[in-house]
């Protein structure tokens, strides 16, 4: 405080600061970068632990043994689902009502925004079927879900004959102090969210649903299975859930305990952990597991039917089964066994998963990176925005007088006028709210003058208005009277410097990987535009530099990481797949990643944009 106080020492700061802009906003941006790769060296990372004195032991003893019983009551749902041709509802039913469950049923339909082209689908209707399994021992206040979705095809057939076999086995036990809910869904998340708003009355996407007959307490904890195979090497923990949400610690915690007391192989991101920790190789398929962690909740998108219980603050995760080329197997008594266990310890928790962590980043199952040791790698890249508005604030205040023949008399630089600094602010917000409306409303005239679909429709037209914005800079000088000062772009630059910092700051706050990735292409284009760089060298920089440029970078990155690299022309129609998907997303589900980069990423890069042609 003292430094700061002593007007003297505030001033040799200050100069300092600088006078050194460069070197320090060069050596904050690469200790970074070092500080978020080095996250996942094991030395650096938490061993995870269970929080919760409740779960504290794994001493359950689980004794579910119909996983045969399970696997022919699920070719049997196999069966009624390939005769009826989509959800068996009767069959459902009645199956459920033999197994002493309370049976209840929700028709929904959803009004897609486009068609869904990846899943042929544009108005949805089904049926969700749900059991109740209710507590005999307190006063059905509080709740556990286990939840299988009803796909298409062969897929999760397994997974429900499961969930079935589990209900039948739970009835007979008497120690349950929660309600128990089965459910079964149709149209995967469109059903669940279907489910969700109807259960706690909210109807937040525009989704029309028949309300609930019944319901239980207060849902505490929710567990997704996803099961296609009879016999599954591993089992895979998704986590990632609507915008960028995870699910206490204390839950992959129980899970994993689970998955090492019953000897079944269990991973995160599809990737087994490795104890070669100290060589190289450990180190590159630790990072590679973070970093798919962290593009995978930067999407903003449930990456599972549990990433929508974690909107009504409910603790969730799906089990994802594995059948890989392993000669390990693990049978269906086995996870039902797993199941069993974790259900158990969640029906002793006296309160709601708390004690352990929310945000967080895996770089296995047993590591952990907790938000107090990856926050340091963001602020050292925001720290650039406010040495640069700093600076300028400096060259702003410092006398522009220009001395002549030693004379005192001063030439007074000209102040930019307010219409030169608003102007460009506003047009650029305006070109966003285009952004982010205009694709699904013209997706009409779009059709009937061009020879696309609807969905191709929506991606070029938001293609065609982000290229548009390209020409910002012309539009943006005709209206303002007169050209540019030299203090005119720096006051620019240094509230759009400003702007920026709030902007990544607040998304790391709700999205750490989504403002981490922003940061690391947007800063360096913030930092070093100004109207005297080499105009067109700068130009390609800065597109390459842009939002939608990194999307497409993200989609490369994840095709390596996930091993399956894709070619330009295949990265290209995955971007345009990703577009439109982050479209739906927004409208179905309520993503915000979309309307973040439309309405305020997009329009805060064109600043930038407009700072570099200044006149």
């Amino acid at each position: 405080m003292g430094l700061l106080s002593d007007p003297n020492r505030r001033k040799a700061l200050t100069s300092l600061l600088t006078r050194l802009n460069t070197p320090i906003c060069v050596v904050c941006y690469l200790a970074g970068i070092a500080w978020f790769m080095g996250l996942a060296f094991e030395p650096f990372t938490l061993r995870t632990y269970m929080s919760e004195n409740a779960m504290g032991s794994t001493m359950v003893e689980e004794r579910f043994s119909s996983g045969e019983r399970a696997l022919s009551t699920a070719r049997e749902f196999a069966a009624q689902k390939k005769k009826v041709g989509g959800m068996p509802v009767d069959w459902l039913v009645k199956t459920m009502q033999a197994r002493g469950l309370e049976v209840f049923t929700q028709s929904f339909s959803r009004n897609l925004p486009f068609p869904d082209e990846s899943k042929e689908r544009f108005m949805v209707r089904g049926t969700n079927v749900y059991g109740i399994l209710r507590a005999p021992r307190a006063p059905r206040t509080e709740a556990l879900v286990l939840s299988a979705p009803c796909s298409p095809g062969n897929s999760n057939n397994q997974a429900v004959g499961l969930l079935l076999g589990l209900a039948q086995y739970f009835r007979s036990q008497i120690y349950w102090a929660k309600d128990i809910i089965f459910l079964v869904n149709d149209h995967d998340l469109i059903g669940m969210q279907a489910w969700l708003e109807g259960y706690h009355h909210t109807n937040i996407t525009g989704m029309e649903y028949t309300p609930l007959q019944g319901r239980a307490g207060s849902i505490q904890a929710a567990l997704s299975l996803e099961l296609s195979s009879d016999v599954i090497t591993s089992l895979d923990l998704v986590l990632e859930g609507l915008n960028g949400q995870l699910p206490n610690l204390d839950l992959v915690n129980l899970f994993h305990a689970f998955c090492q007391k019953l000897g079944i192989l269990c991973t995160i991101q599809g990737k087994l952990q490795r104890s070669d920790w100290d060589t190289v190789e450990g180190y590159t398929h630790a990072a590679q597991t973070m970093m798919l962690m962290v593009l995978k909740q930067a999407s903003g998108r449930p990456w599972g039917e549990h990433g929508l219980f974690l909107r009504y603050h409910i603790e969730a995760a799906s089990i994802h089964g594995i059948n890989s080329f392993r000669q390990y197997k693990t049978d269906t008594t086995t996870i039902g066994r797993l199941l069993e266990g974790m259900v158990r310890k969640l029906n002793n928790l006296l309160e709601r998963l708390h004690q352990s962590y929310f945000f967080y980043l895996m770089p296995s199952l047993t590591r952990f990176v907790s938000i107090g040791y990856y926050m340091p790698a963001f602020g050292l890249l925001t720290a650039i925005l406010l040495l640069r508005a700093l600076d300028l604030w400096v060259q702003l205040g410092s006398p522009t007088a220009v001395m002549e023949d030693g004379v005192g008399d001063a030439e007074v630089q000209s102040s930019p006028g307010v219409l030169s600094l608003l102007t460009p602010v506003v047009i650029s917000h305006l070109t966003g709210v285009a952004l982010y409306t205009l694709p699904v409303l013209s997706q009409e005239l779009a059709v009937q003058h061009f020879p696309v679909s609807e969905t191709e429709a929506v991606v070029l037209t938001a293609i065609a208005i982000y290229t548009a914005g390209l020409a910002l800079p012309h539009n943006t000088q005709r209206l303002i009277s007169g050209e540019g000062t030299e203090q005119g772009w720096k006051v620019l630059k240094l509230v759009a410097l400003l702007y920026l910092a709030v902007l990544l700051g607040c998304t790391a706050l709700i999205n750490f990987s989504l403002g981490f990735i922003l940061a690391v292409t947007l800063v360096p284009a913030a930092a070093c535009v100004t109207p005297h760089v080499p105009k067109a060298l700068s130009a390609v920089a800065m597109v390459l530099l842009s939002p939608g440029c990194t999307v497409l970078y993200c989609i490369f990155l994840f095709q390596e990481l996930q091993e399956a690299p894709v070619t330009l022309s295949e990265g290209w129609m995955l971007f345009l797949s990703v577009i439109s998907q982050g479209v739906l997303d927004h409208a179905l589900y309520g993503s915000l990643v979309y309307p973040l980069l439309s309405l305020l990423v997009y329009p805060c890069w064109l600043l930038f944009w407009n700072i570099l042609f200044w006149k």
